[in-house]
């Protein structure tokens, strides 16, 4: 797919570089060694999914059951998580990014490796220094033998301009600067995806602390319901209504829903420290805003990107690329280094006794230099083969990154799609439950049935209203992961981000075989 053989092309123009190559190199400063960095291609797909395209879903008459369609090719919006439409949600991830020290700590590291290729483009221009002294000096002289003789007094001045310049014949200084130029780009993009993970950790634990929450409520309403109950079976077995293993039914019945509630209570609150890290509190700052499944909103359009522009979308993506073009660069960092390395330099200044800057004070000089190592026991060799080694190791990581992306949104895709399927069942199968409680109430009360078929009722209510507020919480949570899959709009959102990332390449791919192209 991205050029197998890329090294051996590189090692061949190398060996052959410093013997055959010197004389006219010289007179082409402007060129580069090594490879020319371009994007790679996109997967040749035109979906996500095999089969045909993904109709709408599933609709449950409950809060979260609203029937979602796909709309292939539209674009995320910047600000993803209002499309549920709630105000606490919003406030969650406002107040996270703007207190969470990773996000902090994103922004500086992206700082610091733009000032590093700011520096690094210095070694550019040509260096320029100025010296000055001054001294003092008493000297002596004999006269006929004597000492001492006369002495005399003056002060040596002493003023310079020295400019030095490596000629970067080859290119390895601007394959320099370009390898950290990528890396700030990594920074960029690595900015991005902390941005993303962190607002879809939010709008994820306050979804799940919702449901939870919700469990809780149905567990402490149906605890409640099975205490009345047990209330009633136990007067009737105090007029010999019944027997005692019906009250011990019901007792035990009451106790295992009793001893659902604990684990549910530690969930929330151990839900409830991870939402106060991601809001950047600590767990004793918590104020007690929640969200509630009700009030959420399921977005009925879910934007789908095309897969074409997947790869330029996903931070991971973007990083890997950022990667892979600085290890590009770095190879011809390598291949330069092979080659005779030449300095001009020159200074201008005075010097003497006299005033400065008169004729008989001026001094200048002028010289070049040309450098090559003939004998290193072939350490820059084996770093350039280092370097091309390392190249095709991040090619290999690029197309890793872009697997697990287009997974991530098939995953996704799928996930809403019968997702949707299972809050219909889970529905129906609440609302089931809830109505054979009913009739076996009913039933035990005219003695058609025994106790046990009531317990039995209990327990399957119980458990299908539980799994109903799970399945809902899902269908929330999964359109979360989907906008999380495609990016997080991160290019449409209004704020300094954007404007500091790297400019995307307008033909956005190259051909599959020219991932590099060769510029030697």
């Amino acid at each position: 797919m991205f050029l197998s053989s890329r090294g051996r092309v590189l090692q061949r123009r190398a060996a052959a570089a410093p013997l055959g190559l010197i004389g006219g190199s010289m007179l082409l400063a402007s060129c580069a060694m090594g490879p020319d960095f371009m994007s790679p291609d996109a997967p040749a797909v035109t979906g996500y999914v095999t089969g045909n395209r993904l109709g709408p879903t599933a609709d449950a008459s409950t809060p979260g059951g609203a029937v979602q369609s796909f709309a292939s090719g539209h674009d995320l919006p910047g600000t993803w998580w209002a499309l549920f439409h709630s105000r606490q949600i919003n406030a969650f991830v406002e107040e996270a990014i703007r207190n969470h020290p990773d996000i902090e700590a994103a922004q500086f590291a992206l700082r610091a490796a733009r000032e590093n290729a700011l520096s690094q483009q210095g070694s550019l221009f040509p260096q320029v220094s100025a010296n000055g002294s001054a001294e003092r000096t008493q000297a002596s002289t004999t006269q006929n033998g004597q000492w001492p003789g006369q002495t005399s007094l003056y002060t040596l001045y002493g003023s310079s301009v020295s400019v030095s310049y490596a000629l970067d014949l080859w290119g390895g200084t601007r394959r320099q600067v370009e390898a950290l130029q990528a890396q700030a780009d990594y920074q960029a993009f690595k900015m991005e995806a902390t941005y993303l993970a962190l607002t879809a950790n939010v709008v994820t634990a306050a979804i799940t602390d919702a449901s939870l929450r919700d469990q809780i409520a149905a567990t402490e309403e149906i605890i409640k319901a099975e205490t009345d109950q047990l209330g009633r079976i136990q007067r009737q077995f105090d007029v010999g209504a019944i027997s005692k293993s019906d009250v011990l039914s019901q007792e035990a019945t009451l106790a295992q829903a009793k001893a659902t509630l604990a684990p549910l209570q530690k969930q929330l609150a151990q839900q409830r420290n991870q939402l106060m890290a991601y809001l950047g509190r600590l767990p004793s700052q918590d104020r007690g805003e929640h969200v509630t499944l009700a009030e959420l909103k399921l977005p009925r359009k879910l934007p789908v990107s095309l897969p074409s522009s997947l790869v330029r979308q996903r931070p991971d993506i973007r990083q890997a690329e950022a990667t892979l073009h600085q290890a590009t660069a770095t190879v011809g960092v390598g291949i330069a280094n092979l080659l005779p390395q030449v300095t001009l330099s020159g200074s201008y200044g005075a010097s003497g006794p006299e005033r400065l800057f008169s004729p008989t004070t001026l001094v200048w000089d002028a010289a070049s230099s040309v450098s090559q190592k003939l004998i290193d026991g072939g350490a820059l060799y084996h770093t350039k083969e280092a370097n091309v080694a390392s190249f095709e190791q991040d090619l290999s990581l690029y197309k890793s990154a872009v697997i697990t992306a287009f997974q991530n949104v098939s995953d996704s895709l799928r996930a809403i799609q019968y997702d949707a399927e299972a809050l219909k069942a889970q529905a129906a199968a609440e609302k089931a439950t809830a109505d054979s409680l009913t009739m076996a109430i009913e039933q035990f009360k005219s003695g058609a049935v025994p106790y046990a078929n009531v317990i039995t009722a209990q327990q399957s209510y119980l458990n299908a209203r539980v799994s109903r507020i799970k399945s809902q919480a899902t269908r929330f949570t999964d359109t979360a992961a989907l906008f999380q899959a495609l990016g997080g709009g991160w290019w449409n959102r209004q704020d300094e981000t954007p404007a500091a990332l790297p400019r995307a390449n307008p033909g956005y791919f190259a051909g599959p075989n020219h991932t590099i192209q060769e510029a030697m």
